[in-house]
Protein backbone atom coordinates (compact mmCIF):
# COMPACT_ATOMS: atom_id res chain seq x y z
CA UNK A 1 0.00 0.00 0.00
CA UNK A 2 2.90 2.36 0.95
CA UNK A 3 4.49 1.81 -2.73
CA UNK A 4 0.86 2.40 -4.09
CA UNK A 5 1.23 5.74 -2.42
CA UNK A 6 4.19 6.63 -3.50
CA UNK A 7 3.70 5.76 -7.09
CA UNK A 8 0.52 8.08 -6.67
CA UNK A 9 2.29 10.95 -5.37
CA UNK A 10 5.25 10.95 -7.86
CA UNK A 11 2.37 11.02 -10.62
CA UNK A 12 0.75 14.08 -9.21
CA UNK A 13 4.04 15.45 -8.62
CA UNK A 14 4.94 15.04 -12.08
CA UNK A 15 1.75 16.29 -13.43
CA UNK A 16 1.47 19.48 -11.38
CA UNK A 17 5.26 20.04 -11.38
CA UNK A 18 5.75 20.78 -15.05
CA UNK A 19 4.30 20.95 -18.26
CA UNK A 20 5.16 17.39 -20.06
CA UNK A 21 5.99 16.99 -23.38
CA UNK A 22 7.27 20.18 -24.40
CA UNK A 23 8.61 19.23 -27.92
CA UNK A 24 5.29 17.50 -28.91
CA UNK A 25 2.98 20.08 -28.01
CA UNK A 26 5.47 22.80 -29.90
CA UNK A 27 5.24 20.53 -33.07
CA UNK A 28 1.57 20.22 -32.81
CA UNK A 29 1.46 24.00 -32.49
CA UNK A 30 3.63 24.55 -35.43
CA UNK A 31 1.89 21.74 -37.79
CA UNK A 32 -1.65 22.98 -37.00
CA UNK A 33 -0.54 26.61 -37.68
CA UNK A 34 1.18 25.73 -40.66
CA UNK A 35 -1.43 23.92 -42.18
CA UNK A 36 -4.28 26.69 -41.63
CA UNK A 37 -1.73 29.60 -42.72
CA UNK A 38 -1.01 27.36 -45.78
CA UNK A 39 -4.88 26.81 -46.43
CA UNK A 40 -5.62 30.34 -46.46
CA UNK A 41 -3.07 31.98 -48.59
CA UNK A 42 -3.97 28.71 -51.23
CA UNK A 43 -7.59 29.99 -50.62
CA UNK A 44 -7.30 33.74 -50.92
CA UNK A 45 -8.00 34.07 -54.48
CA UNK A 46 -10.98 31.90 -53.10
CA UNK A 47 -12.28 33.19 -50.23
CA UNK A 48 -15.19 34.93 -51.39
CA UNK A 49 -16.50 31.93 -52.60
CA UNK A 50 -15.74 30.02 -49.37
CA UNK A 51 -16.63 32.21 -46.19
CA UNK A 52 -17.48 35.89 -47.96
CA UNK A 53 -20.89 37.51 -46.93
CA UNK A 54 -21.99 37.16 -51.03
CA UNK A 55 -20.93 33.70 -51.47
CA UNK A 56 -23.19 30.24 -52.63
CA UNK A 57 -23.91 29.63 -48.52
CA UNK A 58 -25.47 33.12 -47.53
CA UNK A 59 -24.90 35.14 -44.61
CA UNK A 60 -28.66 34.71 -43.92
CA UNK A 61 -28.65 30.75 -44.24
CA UNK A 62 -25.19 31.08 -41.78
CA UNK A 63 -27.31 33.02 -39.27
CA UNK A 64 -30.12 29.96 -39.82
CA UNK A 65 -27.90 26.91 -39.08
CA UNK A 66 -25.91 28.79 -36.26
CA UNK A 67 -29.25 29.56 -34.41
CA UNK A 68 -29.85 25.86 -34.78
CA UNK A 69 -26.84 24.41 -33.51
CA UNK A 70 -25.35 27.40 -31.51
CA UNK A 71 -21.55 27.41 -33.71
CA UNK A 72 -19.49 29.91 -33.26
CA UNK A 73 -18.33 32.33 -35.90
CA UNK A 74 -17.58 35.55 -35.18
CA UNK A 75 -18.19 36.59 -38.99
CA UNK A 76 -21.77 36.61 -38.16
CA UNK A 77 -21.03 40.06 -36.38
CA UNK A 78 -21.40 41.71 -39.82
CA UNK A 79 -22.24 41.10 -43.32
CA UNK A 80 -19.65 44.11 -44.25
CA UNK A 81 -17.31 43.09 -46.87
CA UNK A 82 -14.40 45.05 -45.07
CA UNK A 83 -15.10 43.44 -42.14
CA UNK A 84 -14.94 40.49 -43.70
CA UNK A 85 -11.39 41.21 -45.40
CA UNK A 86 -9.96 42.38 -42.26
CA UNK A 87 -11.01 39.15 -40.07
CA UNK A 88 -9.45 37.28 -42.95
CA UNK A 89 -6.41 39.16 -42.72
CA UNK A 90 -5.93 38.66 -39.06
CA UNK A 91 -6.63 34.63 -39.39
CA UNK A 92 -3.86 34.74 -41.63
CA UNK A 93 -1.73 36.78 -39.10
CA UNK A 94 -2.54 34.73 -36.44
CA UNK A 95 -1.68 31.61 -37.77
CA UNK A 96 1.70 32.74 -38.88
CA UNK A 97 2.29 34.50 -35.44
CA UNK A 98 1.38 30.85 -33.75
CA UNK A 99 3.71 29.33 -36.24
CA UNK A 100 6.85 30.96 -34.74
CA UNK A 101 5.42 31.53 -31.33
CA UNK A 102 5.27 34.96 -30.91
CA UNK A 103 3.24 35.54 -27.45
CA UNK A 104 1.45 32.13 -27.99
CA UNK A 105 -1.06 31.92 -25.20
CA UNK A 106 -2.70 35.06 -27.50
CA UNK A 107 -2.16 33.67 -30.37
CA UNK A 108 -3.41 30.30 -29.85
CA UNK A 109 -6.73 32.14 -28.81
CA UNK A 110 -7.08 34.46 -31.91
CA UNK A 111 -6.15 31.61 -33.93
CA UNK A 112 -9.06 29.09 -32.30
CA UNK A 113 -11.66 31.99 -33.08
CA UNK A 114 -10.33 32.01 -37.01
CA UNK A 115 -10.66 28.76 -37.18
CA UNK A 116 -14.03 28.04 -35.49
CA UNK A 117 -15.24 31.77 -37.42
CA UNK A 118 -14.26 30.63 -40.65
CA UNK A 119 -15.00 26.62 -40.81
CA UNK A 120 -18.41 27.30 -39.15
CA UNK A 121 -19.51 30.25 -41.66
CA UNK A 122 -19.42 27.71 -43.93
CA UNK A 123 -19.42 23.85 -43.12
CA UNK A 124 -20.28 22.19 -46.15
CA UNK A 125 -16.55 23.18 -47.52
CA UNK A 126 -14.73 21.18 -45.18
CA UNK A 127 -13.16 17.66 -44.85
CA UNK A 128 -12.00 15.67 -42.28
CA UNK A 129 -8.10 17.58 -41.79
CA UNK A 130 -10.55 20.31 -41.32
CA UNK A 131 -12.47 18.24 -38.74
CA UNK A 132 -9.18 17.41 -36.94
CA UNK A 133 -8.13 21.45 -37.22
CA UNK A 134 -11.24 22.10 -35.65
CA UNK A 135 -10.96 20.33 -32.62
CA UNK A 136 -7.15 20.74 -32.16
CA UNK A 137 -7.45 24.26 -32.33
CA UNK A 138 -9.77 24.11 -29.08
CA UNK A 139 -7.26 22.10 -27.51
CA UNK A 140 -3.96 24.38 -28.04
CA UNK A 141 -5.58 27.20 -25.95
CA UNK A 142 -5.49 24.63 -22.80
CA UNK A 143 -1.42 23.58 -23.69
CA UNK A 144 1.75 25.51 -22.75
CA UNK A 145 2.62 24.92 -26.42
CA UNK A 146 5.38 27.65 -26.53
CA UNK A 147 8.04 26.55 -24.37
CA UNK A 148 10.38 25.35 -26.57
CA UNK A 149 10.73 26.47 -30.31
CA UNK A 150 9.40 29.74 -29.73
CA UNK A 151 9.91 33.68 -29.57
CA UNK A 152 8.69 33.40 -26.13
CA UNK A 153 11.00 31.21 -25.33
CA UNK A 154 13.91 32.72 -26.86
CA UNK A 155 12.79 35.97 -25.44
CA UNK A 156 12.61 34.06 -21.71
CA UNK A 157 16.52 32.90 -22.40
CA UNK A 158 17.56 35.63 -23.33
CA UNK A 159 16.16 37.47 -20.67
CA UNK A 160 17.74 34.40 -18.11
CA UNK A 161 20.99 35.39 -19.83
CA UNK A 162 21.16 39.08 -19.82
CA UNK A 163 18.86 40.22 -16.84
CA UNK A 164 15.83 41.38 -16.00
CA UNK A 165 13.35 41.66 -19.26
CA UNK A 166 12.88 44.64 -21.06
CA UNK A 167 8.81 45.75 -20.49
CA UNK A 168 6.50 44.13 -22.58
CA UNK A 169 4.41 46.18 -24.03
CA UNK A 170 2.82 44.04 -26.77
CA UNK A 171 1.54 42.08 -24.09
CA UNK A 172 -0.68 44.17 -22.41
CA UNK A 173 -1.78 46.24 -25.87
CA UNK A 174 -2.64 43.01 -26.66
CA UNK A 175 -5.09 42.39 -23.11
CA UNK A 176 -6.45 45.94 -23.77
CA UNK A 177 -7.21 45.37 -27.17
CA UNK A 178 -9.21 41.69 -26.51
CA UNK A 179 -10.75 43.28 -23.56
CA UNK A 180 -12.26 46.29 -25.52
CA UNK A 181 -13.67 43.79 -28.20
CA UNK A 182 -14.81 41.65 -25.62
CA UNK A 183 -16.91 44.46 -23.80
CA UNK A 184 -18.38 45.49 -27.31
CA UNK A 185 -19.44 42.07 -28.12
CA UNK A 186 -20.97 41.30 -25.26
CA UNK A 187 -23.06 45.05 -24.85
CA UNK A 188 -23.60 44.76 -28.65
CA UNK A 189 -25.21 40.73 -28.20
CA UNK A 190 -22.76 39.68 -31.37
CA UNK A 191 -20.83 37.53 -29.51
CA UNK A 192 -20.94 34.85 -32.57
CA UNK A 193 -23.20 31.96 -30.86
CA UNK A 194 -23.28 29.89 -27.76
CA UNK A 195 -21.72 30.38 -25.08
CA UNK A 196 -19.06 28.55 -24.88
CA UNK A 197 -16.26 30.11 -26.77
CA UNK A 198 -17.17 33.35 -25.69
CA UNK A 199 -17.08 32.24 -22.33
CA UNK A 200 -13.50 29.98 -22.51
CA UNK A 201 -12.52 33.91 -24.22
CA UNK A 202 -13.37 35.86 -21.07
CA UNK A 203 -11.59 33.07 -18.71
CA UNK A 204 -8.43 33.31 -20.54
CA UNK A 205 -8.52 37.21 -20.41
CA UNK A 206 -9.47 37.35 -16.76
CA UNK A 207 -6.58 34.45 -16.64
CA UNK A 208 -4.01 36.60 -18.17
CA UNK A 209 -4.75 39.49 -15.80
CA UNK A 210 -4.11 37.79 -12.55
CA UNK A 211 -0.95 36.66 -13.97
CA UNK A 212 0.28 39.44 -14.46
CA UNK A 213 -1.36 40.77 -11.15
CA UNK A 214 0.20 38.22 -9.00
CA UNK A 215 3.56 38.85 -10.75
CA UNK A 216 3.89 42.25 -10.45
CA UNK A 217 1.81 43.30 -6.91
CA UNK A 218 2.06 39.88 -5.08
CA UNK A 219 4.31 39.73 -2.07
CA UNK A 220 5.05 36.17 -1.80
CA UNK A 221 6.07 33.42 -4.37
CA UNK A 222 2.68 31.25 -3.70
CA UNK A 223 -0.17 32.97 -5.45
CA UNK A 224 2.23 32.65 -9.20
CA UNK A 225 3.47 28.89 -7.51
CA UNK A 226 -0.37 28.25 -7.45
CA UNK A 227 -0.75 29.88 -11.24
CA UNK A 228 1.81 27.89 -12.14
CA UNK A 229 -0.08 24.96 -11.44
CA UNK A 230 -3.40 25.35 -12.22
CA UNK A 231 -1.35 26.02 -15.75
CA UNK A 232 0.59 22.88 -15.96
CA UNK A 233 -2.19 20.43 -15.27
CA UNK A 234 -4.23 22.25 -17.61
CA UNK A 235 -1.37 21.73 -19.71
CA UNK A 236 -1.40 18.28 -19.27
CA UNK A 237 -4.43 17.37 -19.42
CA UNK A 238 -4.97 19.01 -23.01
CA UNK A 239 -1.94 17.03 -24.16
CA UNK A 240 -3.34 13.60 -22.83
CA UNK A 241 -7.15 14.69 -25.00
CA UNK A 242 -5.21 15.51 -27.78
CA UNK A 243 -3.25 11.88 -27.58
CA UNK A 244 -6.70 10.44 -26.54
CA UNK A 245 -8.70 12.05 -29.87
CA UNK A 246 -5.59 10.80 -32.70
CA UNK A 247 -6.18 7.00 -30.98
CA UNK A 248 -9.65 7.60 -31.39
CA UNK A 249 -9.36 9.14 -35.02
CA UNK A 250 -7.82 6.13 -36.06
CA UNK A 251 -9.23 3.09 -34.06
CA UNK A 252 -12.89 4.07 -35.15
CA UNK A 253 -11.38 4.62 -38.69
CA UNK A 254 -9.89 1.06 -38.55
CA UNK A 255 -12.81 -0.63 -37.09
CA UNK A 256 -15.47 0.91 -39.10
CA UNK A 257 -12.79 -0.37 -42.47
CA UNK A 258 -13.36 -3.84 -40.94
CA UNK A 259 -16.86 -3.94 -41.24
CA UNK A 260 -17.11 -2.35 -45.14
CA UNK A 261 -16.89 -4.85 -48.14
CA UNK A 262 -15.25 -2.41 -50.01
CA UNK A 263 -12.28 -2.55 -47.25
CA UNK A 264 -12.48 -6.51 -47.57
CA UNK A 265 -12.01 -6.83 -51.23
CA UNK A 266 -9.77 -3.95 -52.45
CA UNK A 267 -12.03 -1.38 -54.09
CA UNK A 268 -11.84 1.23 -51.50
CA UNK A 269 -8.35 2.12 -52.82
CA UNK A 270 -9.28 1.54 -56.20
CA UNK A 271 -11.90 3.25 -57.29
CA UNK A 272 -10.70 6.98 -55.76
CA UNK A 273 -7.63 6.44 -57.68
CA UNK A 274 -10.04 6.51 -60.91
CA UNK A 275 -11.73 9.61 -59.98
CA UNK A 276 -11.17 12.94 -61.46
CA UNK A 277 -11.38 14.39 -58.42
CA UNK A 278 -8.53 12.56 -56.53
CA UNK A 279 -6.59 12.30 -59.38
CA UNK A 280 -4.53 15.00 -59.47
CA UNK A 281 -1.87 12.89 -61.75
CA UNK A 282 -3.53 10.35 -63.66
CA UNK A 283 -0.58 8.41 -64.67
CA UNK A 284 1.02 7.86 -61.11
CA UNK A 285 -2.63 7.22 -60.11
CA UNK A 286 -2.54 4.49 -63.03
CA UNK A 287 0.58 3.35 -62.55
CA UNK A 288 -0.23 2.32 -58.67
CA UNK A 289 -3.77 0.82 -58.97
CA UNK A 290 -2.60 -1.38 -62.18
CA UNK A 291 -0.70 -3.53 -59.67
CA UNK A 292 -3.51 -5.59 -57.90
CA UNK A 293 -0.64 -6.78 -54.99
CA UNK A 294 0.43 -3.08 -54.15
CA UNK A 295 -2.99 -2.27 -53.78
CA UNK A 296 -3.84 -5.08 -51.70
CA UNK A 297 -0.96 -4.65 -49.75
CA UNK A 298 -2.33 -0.77 -48.91
CA UNK A 299 -5.71 -2.09 -48.22
CA UNK A 300 -5.21 -4.29 -45.29
CA UNK A 301 -2.04 -2.37 -44.23
CA UNK A 302 -4.01 0.62 -43.81
CA UNK A 303 -6.75 -1.25 -41.85
CA UNK A 304 -3.98 -2.91 -40.02
CA UNK A 305 -2.09 0.15 -38.85
CA UNK A 306 -5.17 1.89 -37.91
CA UNK A 307 -6.74 -0.88 -35.66
CA UNK A 308 -3.51 -1.88 -34.13
CA UNK A 309 -1.88 1.71 -33.62
CA UNK A 310 -3.53 2.54 -30.64
CA UNK A 311 -2.75 -0.76 -28.86
CA UNK A 312 1.18 -0.40 -29.41
CA UNK A 313 1.40 2.82 -27.47
CA UNK A 314 2.38 0.35 -24.79
CA UNK A 315 5.42 -0.94 -26.78
CA UNK A 316 7.75 2.25 -27.91
CA UNK A 317 9.59 0.73 -30.68
CA UNK A 318 6.68 -0.78 -32.39
CA UNK A 319 4.98 2.60 -31.84
CA UNK A 320 7.36 4.54 -33.95
CA UNK A 321 7.24 1.78 -36.90
CA UNK A 322 3.68 2.39 -36.90
CA UNK A 323 4.29 5.84 -36.54
CA UNK A 324 6.23 6.28 -39.16
CA UNK A 325 4.57 4.12 -41.28
CA UNK A 326 1.07 6.16 -40.77
CA UNK A 327 3.29 9.70 -41.78
CA UNK A 328 4.41 8.06 -44.58
CA UNK A 329 0.79 7.11 -45.55
CA UNK A 330 -0.42 10.80 -45.29
CA UNK A 331 2.33 11.84 -47.34
CA UNK A 332 1.65 9.73 -50.06
CA UNK A 333 -2.28 10.76 -50.14
CA UNK A 334 -1.48 14.19 -50.04
CA UNK A 335 0.35 13.74 -53.63
CA UNK A 336 -1.68 10.97 -55.04
CA UNK A 337 -5.10 12.02 -54.06
CA UNK A 338 -4.51 15.95 -53.69
CA UNK A 339 -5.17 16.04 -50.54
CA UNK A 340 -2.39 18.11 -49.03
CA UNK A 341 -4.34 20.00 -46.05
CA UNK A 342 -5.74 16.93 -44.74
CA UNK A 343 -2.38 15.27 -44.55
CA UNK A 344 -0.94 17.85 -42.98
CA UNK A 345 -3.63 17.79 -40.58
CA UNK A 346 -3.10 14.39 -40.07
CA UNK A 347 0.64 14.29 -39.68
CA UNK A 348 0.55 17.40 -37.23
CA UNK A 349 -1.76 15.28 -35.07
CA UNK A 350 0.06 12.19 -35.02
CA UNK A 351 3.61 14.17 -33.70
CA UNK A 352 2.29 14.36 -30.35
CA UNK A 353 3.65 10.79 -30.20
CA UNK A 354 7.42 11.79 -31.42
CA UNK A 355 9.46 10.60 -29.39
CA UNK A 356 11.60 13.46 -27.62
CA UNK A 357 15.04 12.59 -28.50
CA UNK A 358 14.07 12.38 -32.51
CA UNK A 359 12.88 16.25 -31.53
CA UNK A 360 16.00 17.26 -29.98
CA UNK A 361 17.82 15.58 -33.24
CA UNK A 362 15.53 17.45 -35.42
CA UNK A 363 15.68 20.62 -33.75
CA UNK A 364 19.35 20.37 -33.75
CA UNK A 365 19.49 20.16 -37.45
CA UNK A 366 17.48 22.92 -37.97
CA UNK A 367 19.48 24.95 -35.74
CA UNK A 368 22.91 23.91 -37.39
CA UNK A 369 21.32 24.77 -40.87
CA UNK A 370 20.12 28.21 -40.16
CA UNK A 371 23.25 29.01 -38.77
CA UNK A 372 24.62 27.93 -41.72
CA UNK A 373 22.42 30.39 -43.65
CA UNK A 374 22.72 33.27 -41.48
CA UNK A 375 26.66 32.99 -41.68
CA UNK A 376 27.04 35.36 -38.55
CA UNK A 377 29.33 35.15 -35.99
CA UNK A 378 29.01 36.52 -32.34
CA UNK A 379 27.90 34.78 -29.42
CA UNK A 380 24.76 32.49 -29.65
CA UNK A 381 21.32 32.80 -27.59
CA UNK A 382 21.16 30.27 -24.92
CA UNK A 383 18.66 27.23 -25.14
CA UNK A 384 15.35 27.74 -24.09
CA UNK A 385 15.32 24.40 -22.38
CA UNK A 386 18.60 21.60 -22.35
CA UNK A 387 17.49 17.81 -23.29
CA UNK A 388 18.18 16.69 -19.84
CA UNK A 389 16.43 19.11 -17.37
CA UNK A 390 12.95 18.14 -16.51
CA UNK A 391 11.58 21.88 -15.61
CA UNK A 392 10.30 23.83 -17.99
CA UNK A 393 10.39 27.36 -18.33
CA UNK A 394 7.57 29.51 -17.39
CA UNK A 395 7.04 31.77 -20.34
CA UNK A 396 3.78 33.84 -19.69
CA UNK A 397 0.44 32.96 -18.60
CA UNK A 398 0.37 28.97 -19.41
CA UNK A 399 2.73 29.58 -22.26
Amino acid sequence: MSRLALCLSRAIARVTGSALGPYQTAVVRIGFAATWLLFLLREYPHRQELYGPDGPWSFGLAQQLTADNHAFTALLASDGQTFFEVFYLLAVVSSALLLVGWHTRAMSLLFMVGVLSLQNRSVFVGDGGDNVLHLMSLYLVFTRCGQVWSLDARRAARARAEGPPVTDRAGPALWAVSGVLLVAAALTGRTGGGWLVPALLWAAWAGAALWWATGRRARTPEPRILLDVVADVLHNGALFVIMAEACLIYATAGWYKIQGSRWQDGTAVYYPLHLDYFSPWPALADLLSANGTLVMLVTYGTVVVQVAFPFTLFNRRVKNVLLAAMMTEHAVIAVVLGLPFFSLAMIAADSVFLPTAFLLWLGGRAARARDRVRRRGGPSLPPARSAEADEQPRVGFGA
